[in-house]
């Protein structure tokens, strides 16, 4: 099996901008697996909250190289579980992981929706996000993209104020992520403020270790909250369960397709809501998150909605949040050069 790695800084539309950080261009992967003429391609962004950069991950990849060229490929499972005995990191793994599920479908012949069983006539719309900015700035946004549903970045000292603002200028659903900025005082207190004015539910608004704070959260909160920075593996679904209302899970962070989905089955069997989110990836990572969809409860895969410029074909989103897969195996991916 024949591996390619390749390194793009994704320019995006509008300068991104969460509690924590702002960027103009994101850094990722693309991971290439080509056996018996088939090659399937698997993506994962670099993230400097988790240390993680292309050039660390091309380290990792490129260390196994010979071996992955020697792998006996017959299913992701099993070549994911090669991966995770090399030890190499969750970001590196998805990537390789993506990768290895598109190209078993392009060698089966079917999407991976199909080969999962799963029908697509039924799922979740993604929401589109609005990153922190000035008010104008996120009017302008907004109203570039209008959209059914706005996932709106929090994080500063007038976070309900800019939320009863956009609500002038929009009917559609808000879901509010504060990406681990607020205290569980702030987050009791917001609460209630932010359901009148159509907040849906609130994503990790306390620090991922704050499992005291997410307790009180739990009790108080009229608001169902989402974990996000709280959720990365599969041993942090158990405990979520007992402090979330439902689980944002992250291919790149879990390490790819192989372990969210046994996320999701978790999830759904403790009875929690079910999300899959992206982080700003091109094509290639979004038509792997859609092969989700149909399994989930709520979907952030906007990430290529956010680019200037796309660097791949696959699964599209039209104005209206209809998904439209391609008539492709896999994911349904394709490199454009």
């Amino acid at each position: 099996m024949q591996v390619h790695l390749k390194k793009y800084t994704l320019p995006l539309k509008h300068t991104f901008s969460i509690s924590r950080e702002s960027h103009d261009f994101q850094d990722t992967i693309i991971a290439s697996l080509t056996l018996n003429g088939k090659t399937g391609y698997g993506e994962a962004t670099s993230n400097p909250y988790y240390k993680i950069t292309v050039e660390s991950m091309m380290d990792e990849i490129n260390a196994i190289s010979t071996e992955i060229k020697g792998f006996d490929f017959t299913s992701p499972e099993i070549f994911h579980s090669f991966l995770v005995k090399k030890g190499l990191s969750n970001f590196a793994i998805c990537t390789l992981d993506l990768a290895a599920h598109d190209l078993y479908g392009k060698l089966q012949g079917k999407p991976l929706y199909k080969i999962w069983d799963t029908n697509i006539e039924n799922y979740p719309t993604t929401n589109y996000t609005i990153g922190i900015a000035p008010i104008d700035v996120m009017l302008t946004k907004m109203k570039e993209m209008p959209w059914p549903i706005y996932k709106i970045k929090l994080g500063t000292s007038d976070d309900v104020a800019i939320v009863r603002e956009l609500r002038k200028h929009t009917d559609a659903i808000f879901r509010i992520d504060a990406n681990c900025a607020w205290t569980a005082e702030e987050t009791i207190h917001n609460a209630p403020l932010l359901k009148e004015l159509g907040v849906e539910f609130l994503e990790q608004p306390l620090k991922a270790d704050d499992w005291s704070g997410m307790e009180e959260v739990m009790h108080h909160s009229v608001l169902p909250v989402i974990a996000d920075e709280s959720c990365i593996v599969e041993r942090d679904v158990e405990k979520c369960a007992l402090h979330f209302s439902g689980i944002n899970i992250k291919l790149t962070k879990c390490g790819g397709l192989t372990p969210a989905l046994r996320m999701i089955k978790r999830g759904k069997e403790l009875g929690i809501k079910v999300m899959v989110g992206c982080m700003t990836e091109s094509t290639v990572g979004i038509s792997a998150i859609a092969q989700l969809i149909p399994q989930l409860d709520y979907v952030d895969m906007d990430g290529a909605l956010l680019l200037k410029s796309d660097i791949a074909t696959g699964v599209q989103i039209a104005s209206d949040g209809k998904v439209i897969f391609p008539n492709l195996a896999g994911s349904g991916v394709q490199l454009l050069d």
